[in-house]
């Protein structure tokens, strides 16, 4: 059963929508990541199973755009620095490019979760 979130409600609704993007994308930019290079999905933890899971099944060049990104924003941050703003991430390169594949590892611990609760009667 699925419940209804803010997320879908803010997206269905026109007026909320227009309302909410700005600050959404005013947020995005002083929050700082796109000027270090990174995509919103690189700030994520890798400490979950979830995510360690999702990290394996994206494709080796993603992967190692990835560690290029956070190692370049690592030296970015050790040294006080950011990129110049030629250089910044776009919002329209910002895409999610890990979320999908999150989304689906959480839906199939949920139908593994399922399956492991059925109880089995006999007659």
């Amino acid at each position: 059963m699925s419940y209804p979130t803010l997320y879908n409600t803010v997206k269905n609704s026109r007026f909320l929508y227009g309302l909410l993007k700005p600050v959404a994308s005013f947020y995005a930019n002083i929050a700082g990541y796109r000027q270090l290079g990174l995509r919103y999905d690189d700030i994520s933890s890798d400490d979950g199973d979830i995510t360690k899971e999702a990290l394996k099944r994206i494709s080796p060049k993603e992967q190692d755009l990835r560690t290029y990104r956070i190692r370049n924003a690592f030296q970015l941050s050790l040294q006080h620095d950011i990129l110049p703003k030629e250089k910044w991430t776009k919002p329209e390169d910002d895409v999610r490019y890990l979320s999908p594949h999150i989304d689906e590892v959480v839906k199939e611990e949920e139908e593994r979760e399922a399956f492991d609760a059925i109880k089995i009667v006999r007659k």
